[in-house]
């Protein structure tokens, strides 16, 4: 049955709200101030018909959009934009109690992702490779993706084809493509068991369109040149699959937010370190302690840091900070500190910093909920947040980074 509904405001997943004497009545795809016709399905609507457009509504660039989950406001001009997502983490300090300067979105334009992660499933006797719909497992097999980086759009065709030949019938093949500084870095996981013929024909295929490395698994099946970036000219070659920031500019701006704080700090640790975004920079004036989960990111930024003449002393950790966070005796010996944990946060770690004596601390997140309890922690620790600054790295999605600096 459809009702019809006046949208008052964007909710914090992107989506229309039209606040009804039952609660709140959510609609993807509009904007504030539309009046809309729209199919219920419990609290969730499906939008019909746009009765009263907004202003502000604009024509989407990327024909998957509605279908692919990937973006959820490419409808919405960029005044309206970059407001939701200031106001998406300043919605999440309030709610924890917090008040500080809230700097301007920083933005990034389009083509500009680095790193995707592409699905690809087996539909009868086609393989679809692409991005889920919104709200499930549906594959949206996609041919363009604005987002995305040139290169990466380019090779769509070249990846469908070497998804046609590793998909397995039984579950999803996960393809991380990243485009580094010296060409495409794709790791496949959920490949079925190849057969020599079709090994050969992966080589063939990635050699034939210059890929840098292709990995299956755990197996390095080619690589031309080492996949590798430059961390304010530091050259980091990255193993398979490793994480970096989804936008270079975006990389950036984070970098110079956190050593501009931490400058003057004699000795920094960096907590969920990966390989080395932030403590290869901060190396260039302060002793370093990299703590991070796997051996891979570690041993790359240790590499790189001994091609770096002039660095301070860099040393790394291995540890699962989730199981065994650093307690605060063992932090006595650092003033400056970053964490930038996965989106889960990092509330355990937060407890250690807030009872150590560590005076200045830049933390770093993609999950504003989680950032806001854990800054929530430290200030009742007696910190003072001195800044927040969103970071919009997840172009037209519902998604910001943030950096939050505090100090005591």
């Amino acid at each position: 049955m459809s009702v019809q509904l006046t949208i008052d405001r964007l909710g914090a997943q992107g989506d229309g709200v039209a606040d009804m004497p039952s609660g709140p009545a959510f609609v993807p795809f509009t904007l504030p101030g539309e009046t809309v016709e729209a199919a219920e399905d419990g609290r969730r609507f499906r939008l019909a018909t746009i009765l009263t457009p907004s202003p502000q509504r604009q024509a989407p660039p990327c024909p998957h959009f509605g279908t692919c989950g990937g973006c959820d406001l490419q409808h919405a001009d960029d005044a309206l934009y970059t407001a939701f997502k200031r106001d998406v983490v300043v919605e999440a300090l309030a709610r924890a109690g917090l008040e500080t300067e809230i700097a301007p979105l920083v933005t990034c334009p389009p083509a500009s992702r680095r790193r995707v992660a592409l699905t690809a499933v087996r539909a009868g006797n086609r393989v679809l490779l692409g991005y889920n719909a919104a709200h499930s497992n549906s594959i949206v097999p996609i041919e363009v993706c604005p987002i995305a980086l040139p290169a990466i759009q380019r090779a769509l065709a070249p990846l469908q084809r070497l998804a046609t030949l590793l998909v397995d019938r039984k579950q999803p093949l996960k393809l991380a493509v990243t485009m580094t500084d010296t060409g495409l870095d794709i790791a496949v996981t959920g490949a079925a068991k190849l057969a020599e013929g079709k090994r050969q024909d992966a080589i063939a295929l990635a050699l034939g369109e210059g890929f840098a490395r292709l990995t299956v698994g755990e197996e390095i099946l080619v690589m031309t040149r080492p996949p590798s970036v430059g961390f304010d000219g530091i050259t980091v070659e990255l193993p398979p699959g490793a994480f970096i920031q989804a936008v270079a500019e975006a990389e950036a701006a984070m970098a110079a937010l956190v050593t501009r704080h931490l400058a003057g700090a004699r000795h920094v640790a960096d907590l969920f370190a990966g390989c080395g975004t932030f403590a290869l920079r901060l190396a260039a004036e302060a002793r370093v302690h990299a703590v991070e989960t796997e051996a891979g990111p570690l041993a790359a930024l240790t590499a790189a840091w001994r091609t770096r003449p002039g660095l301070k002393p860099l040393t790394t950790e291995r540890r699962d900070l989730y199981r065994r966070p650093i307690p605060a005796k063992e932090l006595k010996s650092y003033d400056g500190l970053v964490f930038d944990p996965p989106r889960a946060g990092a509330e355990t770690v937060s407890q250690e910093i807030a009872a150590s004596k560590i005076s200045r601390v830049a933390a770093v997140s993609c999950n504003p909920v989680t950032l806001a309890r854990d800054l929530r922690i430290l200030v009742d620790g007696g910190f003072r947040l001195v800044q927040v600054a969103p970071i919009d790295q997840f172009l037209w999605s519902r998604h910001v980074e943030a950096v939050a600096l505090l100090e005591r």
